[in-house]
C-alpha cells in the first residue's frame, strides 16, 4: 500500500488543521493505522492509531483531548483532526499501515514506530505563537 498525508500548513496556536492521508494500491482495510510526528531535532513520536475496522483508536497524552482520528475506508483515507493547536505540535505528520493480523497486543504494537511497514511522506505542520 502506497501512502500519502496532506493537509498540514501554518496555523495560529488555538487553530485546527484536518490531516488526511491517502491510501492506494488496494487492501486499505487490512491494516491498522497511525500517525506519527517529528519536530526538528526530535525522535519520530506516536501521536494517534486506529484499528482496521476504526473501532479501536489510541492517543497520546499530549494530544488525547485535543485530537480525533478516524478513516473511511470505502474512501482509502485516514483522517487526524487536530484542534486548539499548540506551537510544540510543530512538526511533520506521517501516517504508517501495518497488517491488521500482526502479533502482539494492539494498544501497544501501534504506538510502536517500527510495527509499522509501510509509511507515507509526511505533511509538515506549524503552529505560530
Amino acid at each position: 500500500v502506497q501512502l500519502q498525508a496532506s493537509g498540514g500548513g501554518l496555523v495560529q496556536a488555538g487553530g485546527s488543521l484536518r490531516l488526511s492521508c491517502a491510501a492506494s494500491g488496494g487492501g486499505f482495510s487490512n491494516y491498522d493505522m497511525g500517525w506519527f510526528r517529528q519536530a526538528p531535532g526530535k525522535e519520530r513520536e506516536f501521536v494517534s492509531g486506529i484499528s482496521w475496522s476504526g473501532r479501536n483508536t489510541v492517543y497520546a497524552d499530549s494530544v488525547k483531548v485535543r485530537c480525533t482520528v478516524s478513516r473511511d475506508n470505502t474512501k482509502n483515507i485516514l483522517y487526524l483532526q487536530l484542534n486548539s493547536l499548540k506551537p510544540e505540535d510543530t512538526a511533520v505528520y506521517s501516517c504508517g499501515a501495518q497488517p491488521m493480523n500482526s502479533p502482539g497486543i494492539w494498544n501497544q504494537r501501534v504506538q510502536t514506530v517500527t510495527r509499522y511497514r509501510y509509511w507515507g511522506q509526511g505533511t509538515e505542520v506549524t503552529v505560530s505563537s
